[in-house]
């Protein structure tokens, strides 16, 4: 799940301190899980001192919302009626293949990852507008921050998927794409800002 926690760093941990009005240092410590968990405390939510797409999108914060398979939450139930199936709450194999084809039919890369760039195409994700799509994007003053990937789903890489998906849209999925082609595809100049975190695995 893309969620932040205490031991995590990055470029996502510092827009969370910042909404917070906090010390956004980037570092996810004992400061930032108090803070995380007295704001949860006053607006309702599960107080755990956890991060996750609830917490974002009740702050505001759409541009660090990635949901993904083992996601659950009121965020997930609302990317799945937006893509018209069972609305139980939790991102399992059912929803990552209704996300791939939703993203082969609007033109995005199918990785199954609902980002910023999905959810801006789904109807029940009006706050997902465009300026927040570029605000997932890592900013240059954030370059800074180390990177890491991201946690496997299945024994396979996000990146390495996301580079597959990608091979498979530009040779139609029989022959090997040039290998520049395929580089240049999956490494877009602007990167996530989910690619500036590190701690996943810590």
């Amino acid at each position: 799940m893309s969620i932040l926690r205490r031991g995590m760093k990055g470029v996502p941990v510092k827009r969370l301190q910042e909404k917070l009005a906090i010390t956004a240092d980037g570092d996810f410590g004992p400061a930032t899980e108090k803070a995380v968990k007295a704001y949860q405390k006053a607006n309702g939510l599960a107080v755990d001192g956890i991060a996750g797409p609830d917490t974002f999108t009740h702050m505001g914060l759409y541009e660090l919302v990635l949901l993904r398979r083992g996601s659950r939450g009121a965020a997930v139930k609302k990317l799945q009626e937006g893509l018209g199936i069972g609305a139980d709450g939790i991102f399992g194999p059912g929803t990552e293949k209704a996300v791939k084809a939703f993203q082969e039919k609007n033109g995005l890369a199918a990785d199954g990852l609902a980002g910023p760039a999905t959810l801006a195409a789904l109807d029940t994700f009006e706050e997902v507008t465009a300026e927040v799509v570029e605000k997932a994007m890592v900013q240059p003053d954030e370059e800074q921050f180390e990177e890491e990937p991201m946690p496997e789903i299945d024994g396979t890489s996000v990146v390495k998927r996301a580079t597959e998906a990608v091979k498979d849209a530009v040779t139609g999925g029989d022959a090997p794409a040039p290998a520049a082609a395929v580089e240049a595809a999956a490494e877009p100049e602007k990167k996530s800002i989910w690619r500036k975190v590190t701690g996943w695995f810590g």
